[in-house]
């Protein structure tokens, strides 16, 4: 009798405590099905190939273009105020993007920095996908007049005088700089002065700035292509459900982690936009995220699209060394601008929590505004109405496990 009096006080005692502490008690979190283990091992580390060629850059693989291209990377000097380099935005200690809503170089971007932890695993670079390889992206921004704000003639200059050797040590040589005229001449929509100066260059100069503009851009993108994910918690915590290691997991996770990744991959359905090592499908999603008033309407992938076609510096471009069949990326592109109008591309998760603000303007300060408004979002892309305020904290806490050291060149 006595101990029947202990054990209903016992069942009492938990019972308080689920009244107390609502949603904070995890029965067999730490058990997982075969379907829910096999969708883990979907999302492990271990499960991301070794980096895809790029047959448009011949030079990806380079060890010394990638230390030419990480010198670059780092250069203020190629930018019109000498304050800016692409470290300015994608910063090393801020896993390669920055902390503000808008990108700022030379002035202010309408888009925020993209992080570029395992962008060379994309087919599609920038928010609206608006260019197809890492060589191209890096070339955009630097004739941007609100970025770096300098010309491909002026990047000739810079790279004559302070890394020549270098560079013809790769490329062979350069073309002779004294014969270039204004520093500023490029092909601009944006500048008469300098489209009129990049008119006065003859055709074979113009031709061997571009070249020199490219190489310097693939030099960049052989960097970029060493910037990785490391192994964070959520993957050592896949390890050991991959080596039955049971006893092991109550030690990487708390059950409170733990409940936020079955959420994750189940009433959640994140997995239906971030799946795969690096936790997004790289595909273009318009989730109406309210952006300021005074921000003009961004068409995202609708306008990236007819952007990507165009570049010079595409896939199918002169400058590139891929031969028409492997820009299979190009050739099978949805371009339904009515179906992308406003989207955007679906970010990686890795080391998420360590770089707000989020979204494609910086709308959100915190990873809890964002799950907030998914939360109450009606779009159909969305579905996670049913989430209680425990499943949204559980699932931040699990996003916190994504985190861990970021791999690149030098670092």
């Amino acid at each position: 009798m006595a101990g029947s009096n202990r054990f209903l006080s016992l069942i009492l005692v938990l019972g308080s405590l689920l009244v107390i502490f609502p949603g904070t008690v995890y029965a067999g979190v730490h058990d997982w099905s075969p379907g829910e283990v096999r969708t883990l091992k979907s999302l492990w580390i271990k499960s991301l190939p070794t980096v895809p060629q790029d047959p448009s850059n011949a030079y990806g693989d380079d060890k010394l273009a990638a230390s030419l291209g990480r010198k670059f990377f780092f250069d203020k000097r190629f930018s019109g105020n000498a304050k800016v380099s692409c470290g300015t935005c994608h910063r090393v200690d801020y896993a390669f993007t920055d902390d503000l809503p808008l990108a700022h170089g030379m002035g202010t971007t309408g888009r925020r920095t993209m992080t570029l932890i395992g962008s060379a695993y994309y087919p599609w670079l920038f928010w609206d996908g608006r260019k197809d390889s890492l060589w191209s992206q890096a070339l955009g921004p630097l004739e941007s007049s609100v970025e770096h704000g300098i010309s491909r003639v002026f990047v000739v200059s810079i790279i004559f005088q302070h890394y020549r050797k270098e560079y013809e040590d790769i490329f062979g040589p350069l073309p002779p700089v004294g014969k270039l005229g204004r520093l500023l001449a490029r092909p601009a929509s944006d500048d008469p002065g300098a489209f009129k100066g990049w008119l006065k260059l003859s055709l074979e100069d113009r031709e061997a700035v571009n070249r020199v503009y490219v190489n310097l851009g693939k030099a960049i993108a052989a960097y970029v292509r060493t910037i990785l994910p490391g192994i964070s918690r959520f993957d050592e915590y896949v390890a050991a459900l991959n080596e039955d290691r049971a006893g092991d997991l109550k030690g990487i996770f708390t059950d409170q982690e733990a409940e936020g990744l079955r959420i994750f991959i189940g009433k959640a359905k994140c997995t239906n936009c971030h799946s795969g090592p690096l936790f997004t499908n790289g595909e273009f999603h318009n989730l109406d995220i309210p952006v300021s008033e005074k921000m003009p309407f961004d068409a995202g992938r609708a306008e990236g699209i007819s952007l990507v076609l165009a570049d010079e510096f595409n896939c199918l471009g002169n400058f590139s060394d891929a031969k028409g069949k492997q820009c299979q990326q190009l050739w099978w592109m949805d371009t339904d601008t009515r179906k992308y109008n406003g989207a955007m591309k679906t970010p990686t998760l890795r080391n998420v929590v360590e770089r707000p603000p989020y979204m494609h303007a910086g709308q959100f300060n915190a990873i809890r505004e964002v799950l907030d408004f998914y939360r109450g979002s009606k779009n159909p892309d969305i579905e996670h109405q049913s989430l209680t305020n425990s499943d949204l904290k559980a699932l931040e806490a699990f996003l916190g496990t994504l985190s861990g050291p970021i791999l690149s060149l030098g670092e």
